[in-house]
């Protein structure tokens, strides 16, 4: 329920009350997305203690007001209008080694990850380097690249599910293709990951680090305002007949497709809308020119969506994720 601004201000005191959480009233929330777009959220808080995160987010929950828990953003659509309740975040970002078991906390950067696992000479997430955002997201994700996903070094996740703190093991996270069990457990939140890794040699692995951020880096500008691709790619076994015969063979990468050939064949490389642009480059890659609105970037992805199904009858899917929309 979208509380009124008056109750908002009151639920505002009571978690300025709480030790160690940073409360802020109408944040920018361009501020914490990729796309730098979007309007402001009338409460922000944060913290880097799970006691303080559970007792705010029960504090939000008791005054029955609108609540989100966000990431850091990378995957994030926010609306024009902003959000109209208030916006958690879990910023906790230590990275704790014992032999090859890793304990990652959910905010720290994937990069630091990655950084700090080949600098040790573990294996297992080298070729996650580039991919920008929070360990906690790219477990919610799956996240993954150049044939791994996180899931692949998962041993069990620690989170907080409403009630209690509970962890769950890999199989339990129910990993698929850029999907998992917390991707559909909205009111779920992941405070910690524990990884096992494999010894290797630490200058291969960051060779092999630095050789994938180069070629990230060209694609997906670190400065560029964009989330990286937008839609997911289609595994082959998941087409239908009618369209998998349409795709050249060469394609095909570890049995997927990506989602940019799709776009290709309906001219999406190029397009402008406001100040909103597809890269003349990379059909599967939208990003803000700088003065670009999240409306407008909106109407592109159901553009581009319409675009495919009236050619394929095929059903792209979004990795962004939507707050402050009526159906977020």
């Amino acid at each position: 329920m979208l509380a009124g601004k008056v109750h908002l201000e009151k639920v505002y005191f009571e978690l300025q009350s709480i030790p160690e959480l940073n409360t802020k009233l109408d944040e920018p929330l361009c501020n914490h997305t990729r796309f730098v777009l979007g309007g402001g959220a009338l409460v922000f808080a944060e913290t880097a203690n799970e006691t303080v995160f559970i007792k705010a987010l029960q504090v939000v929950r008791a005054s029955g007001t609108r609540h989100v828990v966000l990431g850091g953003g990378t995957n994030l659509i926010v609306a024009d209008q902003g959000y109209g309740g208030v916006v958690l975040r879990y910023i906790a970002d230590g990275i704790r080694h014992q032999g090859n078991h890793v304990q990652v906390d959910a905010g720290t950067e994937l990069n630091h990850l990655v950084d700090s696992l080949n600098t040790a000479g573990l294996k297992g997430l080298e070729t996650l380097a580039g991919i920008p955002g929070w360990a906690g997201a790219a477990v919610y994700g799956n996240a993954g690249a150049y044939g791994h996903s996180i899931s692949e070094r998962v041993e069990s996740v620690r989170f907080f599910d409403g009630s209690a703190i509970r962890e769950l093991n890999s199989t339990q996270c129910e990993f698929r293709y850029r999907e998992s069990i917390f991707k559909r457990q909205k009111e779920w939140v992941i405070f910690s990951i524990d990884l096992l890794l494999t010894s290797a040699n630490s200058d291969e692995l960051q060779a092999t680090s630095a050789g994938i951020r180069k070629i990230r880096d060209e694609k997906f500008p670190p400065t560029m305002m964009c989330a990286g691709s937008i839609f997911k790619n289609i595994l082959l076994r998941d087409l239908p007949e009618s369209v998998a015969v349409q795709v050249p063979s060469n394609v095909v990468r570890e049995g997927k497709i990506p989602a940019a050939w799709f776009l290709e064949q309906v001219g999406a490389k190029g397009t402008i809308h406001g100040g909103i642009r597809v890269a003349d480059y990379h059909a599967n890659l939208i990003y803000n020119t700088g003065r670009g609105t999240a409306t407008e970037l909106c109407e592109v992805i159901a553009d581009l969506k319409a675009r495919v199904y009236a050619r394929f009858a095929l059903h792209l899917q979004e990795e962004v994720q939507y707050v402050g929309f009526d159906d977020d």
